[in-house]
């Protein structure tokens, strides 16, 4: 689903999918179909930037930094402290992403043309 072209192909896909795990997992597919205009505004993106939303190894490496800077910890005395440690982790774990993101250069161009005033500033435009 998330690699179709199209909308329709993407649509097509569910149906393809609901057949076979639909019985198994209703809530799911009821979910996905009572919020399809709104999962299915990914389409109107060029697959460059379809690529990076669906790509979740990077959210699942910060969520596992996250974990791992938190699991030995009982508890935090306020928010802030938390936020702090969060913060401290992620700079230290920035060090260590060397891979680039595939195709960013073009990613990035076209991210340029659909939210031009937000990427202004962060492109030096």
């Amino acid at each position: 689903m998330y690699q179709a072209f199209t909308k329709e192909e993407a649509e097509i896909e569910l149906d393809k999918l609901e057949e076979k795990w639909g019985k198994r997992y209703p809530i799911v597919f009821e979910s996905w179909r009572n919020k399809w205009d709104n999962l299915s505004n990914y389409f109107k993106y060029a697959e460059p930037i379809r690529r990076v939303i669906y790509t979740t190894n990077i959210i699942e490496s910060v969520h596992r930094q996250f974990r791992t800077l938190t699991k030995t910890k009982g508890a935090f005395p306020n928010d802030n402290s938390l936020l702090k440690l969060l913060f401290a982790g992620i700079q230290n774990a920035e060090k260590k992403w060397t891979m680039p993101i595939r195709n960013w250069s073009l990613t990035i161009s076209q991210l340029n043309i659909y939210f031009k005033e937000r990427l202004k500033d962060a492109l030096n435009l």
